[in-house]
């Protein structure tokens, strides 16, 4: 670590904060073990919040993994270990929807039930996942930026990434463009997993020749990272091994409390899974990312939640139809209903849309404001719309969001082929000489 970051760490807090994350894991776990009779908004409470802690430490732990492999496969595997919680979660719910699927058919559910099919959840899990992360995740970087920089001489009104995340736009465009054919489909199938963990396969090769870097730790990661290299690598395994432990132990009770929780409510389980859900798992993500925002070490913040939408479109995406054929004992592909069909294509839309944006590997403030004002549209005006015009809505806010997308590809096409060069082809070397600065 940089002589700097050593004077800022402070044991005594930074150890509580990992004391903490520890600590609220415990209550989940021993209702995990000794099954004590309690309200499904109780477990789904407990375990969400184990499910949290568990996530702060993997993030921890990933963060100062860095200090070991190179910057750019340390970003891939901070965004991935980040977003372990929502794969728990949702391979839990294509597995139950692939044992569903073996025993009734397409619908995945009994003849007459009118609750949600596991199918369908595992598709909701997936798509609140990806759209918090730009919606919340991306807007939430910028957000903190302006705020943090309005001491300075100029306010910081566009947070830019440095060249070398070419890689993961590049990659992000890819699979984005993908992304949109499968609304067109009528499930998930074998080959759609095979060409999407191909792609997240290519991208883990190219983001692997990236050139070790001193990374910015903060909060227990800094603190973690000032351990001999003997004690700091066990200590990292450590929190992988216990973390990880924690989350296979309540992914999938916690996932069946939230489906209870809705039925005995009346709370649509549709919503519990796609937003409440995601937000547990990805809260620890959009915290790391808020702070390194925080410390004006934006391209760290935006650049770890850009590797992991890339992560989410690609790796997430194509391995639902692999647990969901184990689980169905067959090379059967997930189905996708009308709702999730219109889902889908609203989640492709808005990374569309967010690709973008990132053309000029950055975000302004108001591209972060109308990232921000279009995710929450689809809330506003679904609820004053009635059921019957939901599809309309949705289709809407598509057309939106894939409209802009193109006016903003048109007006900056002559960016298109070098982004695509300096994803693909262009040595690290030479994208990390050519470093931009984190704002202006």
């Amino acid at each position: 670590m940089r002589r700097d970051e050593i004077s800022d760490v402070h044991p005594g807090r930074q150890g509580l904060g990992v004391g903490l994350a520890i600590g609220v894991t415990i209550p989940g776990i021993l209702l995990r073990v000794l099954h004590p009779e309690l309200e499904p908004a109780l477990e789904a409470l407990l375990f969400g919040i184990a499910i949290i802690g568990a996530a702060f430490v993997l993030s921890w732990a990933a963060e100062v993994a860095q200090l070991d492999i190179s910057a750019g496969l340390a970003i891939a595997v901070l965004a991935f270990i980040a977003v372990l919680p929502e794969y728990a979660v949702d391979f839990v719910l294509a597995f139950n929807g692939g044992q569903d699927f073996a025993e009734f058919g397409r619908e995945c559910k009994p003849p007459g039930d009118p609750g949600e099919s596991a199918c369908s959840l595992a598709l909701a899990n997936m798509t609140g996942a990806n759209r918090l992360l730009i919606g919340i995740g991306w807007s939430l970087v910028v957000f903190i930026a302006y705020y943090r920089s309005r001491g300075r001489s100029r306010r910081m009104t566009r947070v830019q990434l440095v060249r070398s995340h070419a890689v993961e736009v590049t990659f992000l465009a890819i699979a984005t463009i993908y992304s949109l054919t499968l609304p067109m489909k009528a499930s998930i199938t074998p080959v759609d997993a095979a060409i999407l963990v191909s792609i997240f396969v290519a991208y883990t090769i190219r983001v692997s020749r990236a050139p070790a870097e001193e990374p910015h730790l903060v909060g227990p990661a800094r603190l973690i990272g000032t351990f001999r290299t003997p004690q700091r690598r066990l200590s990292v395994v450590l929190m992988f091994i216990s973390a990880a432990t924690v989350i296979l132990l309540v992914a999938e009770v916690f996932a069946e409390a939230l489906v209870e929780t809705g039925r005995e409510f009346g709370i649509s389980e549709f919503l519990l899974i796609q937003w409440l859900a995601p937000l547990a798992s990805e809260a620890p993500e959009l915290l790391v990312a808020g702070l390194y925002a925080w410390r004006l070490n934006t391209n760290a913040g935006l650049g770890t939640l850009v590797s992991s939408k890339v992560n989410q479109w690609t790796l997430l995406v194509g391995t639902l139809p692999i647990v969901f054929g184990i689980a169905a004992g067959g090379l059967h592909g997930l189905p996708i209903d009308a709702q999730q069909r219109e889902e889908l294509l609203l989640t492709a839309a808005q990374s569309f849309f967010a690709l973008a944006v990132l053309l000029t590997l950055s975000i302004t403030t108001r591209e972060a404001i109308l990232l921000f004002t279009l995710f929450w549209a689809q809330f506003i005006i679904g609820a004053l719309v009635p059921e019957s015009l939901q599809l309309a809505e949705r289709v809407g806010v598509s057309a939106v969001y894939i409209l802009l997308g193109l006016v903003i590809f048109v007006r900056d096409r002559h960016l298109i082929v070098p982004l695509v060069r300096d994803g693909l082809v262009t040595p690290y070397k030479h994208l990390n000489a050519a470093a931009a600065m984190p704002g202006e």
